[in-house]
């Protein structure tokens, strides 16, 4: 690495696949974008033995970083207003809306903007590796990295808008008016009408109108995929949401589509 070039590593984990993206800041350079989809959920055990396969045989990987940041995209986080949080009760906030084990470490992201703990299960053993490979590093959920950019960018919003970031078979939604968050939630999905079914059954549960409301999407969907499809036929506003970055990034490898990588891209901010 040239002297004084400053390098950012972001790493986004799900049981299902993998994300890695490398910034060059000094470039301003996304210099890495690599995504590795699992056939299936995997255990603990199992993501960790892909993750360290694919750090210790990869050059790009083995450099020094400015920052290393961990991503954790799971169900299993639960968001607590501050008025009602108390660090010493993590797992009875989780336990209502998760399956958490004895054994789980627990921990929490605080979000300032809406004055909020997320609380979530990170694996201890992925945090171990880092560690040991790394050296410091900071670890969020997924979901804190995404409702803090949404909601920093929605005070434009008269109106109740709502944001789809969609994963393989799970996606995340929330529903923002003017910096404030109405709803979040995360669905498990098959099929598209799944897709669909949980999209309409939130708008008639926040008494919105399909022929109205506005629908932003990123993650892993394409304007000619199904998933798309569906939500255009059942909803008339819809559009892809790109990274509320404060500067436009150049890519060593151009995406196929910055929504794509919403969370990732967000997490340089």
């Amino acid at each position: 690495m040239k002297p004084n070039t400053i390098k950012d590593l972001s790493i986004q984990i799900r049981l299902s696949g993998l994300s890695f993206c490398i910034l060059n800041r000094t470039t301003n350079t996304i210099e890495r974008l690599q995504h590795m989809q699992l056939e299936k959920k995997s255990t603990p055990f199992e993501l960790l033995k892909q993750l360290k396969t694919i750090i210790e045989s990869n050059a790009d990987f083995d450099q020094t970083f400015d920052s290393v940041l961990c991503i954790y995209q799971n169900e299993l986080s639960t968001l607590v207003p501050k008025s009602l949080f108390n660090e010493n009760h993590l797992a009875d906030y989780l336990k209502f809306n998760a399956k958490i084990l004895k054994t789980d470490f627990i921990d929490y992201d605080t979000i300032s903007i809406n004055d909020s703990a997320n609380v979530y299960v990170p694996l201890v053993n992925v945090n171990n590796y880092l560690f040991e490979t790394f050296g410091s590093f900071i670890y969020k959920h997924a979901s804190t990295i995404l409702i803090e950019s949404v909601l920093q960018n929605s005070s434009k919003h008269k109106d109740i808008e709502l944001y789809v970031n969609v994963g393989n078979l799970h996606f995340e939604m929330i529903a923002a008016k003017n910096k404030d968050l109405i709803f979040y939630n995360t669905f498990d999905y098959n099929t598209k009408e799944d897709f669909i079914y949980y999209i309409l059954f939130s708008i008639e549960q926040l008494k919105l109108d399909p022929e109205t409301v506005k629908i932003h999407l990123s993650g892993q969907i394409n304007k000619d995929d199904d998933l798309f499809n569906i939500v255009y036929k059942y909803v008339r506003f819809v559009d892809f949401l790109e990274p509320f970055c404060n500067y436009e990034f150049n890519f060593s490898k151009q995406p196929s589509g910055k929504h794509n990588n919403f969370i990732l891209l967000n997490s340089f901010n």
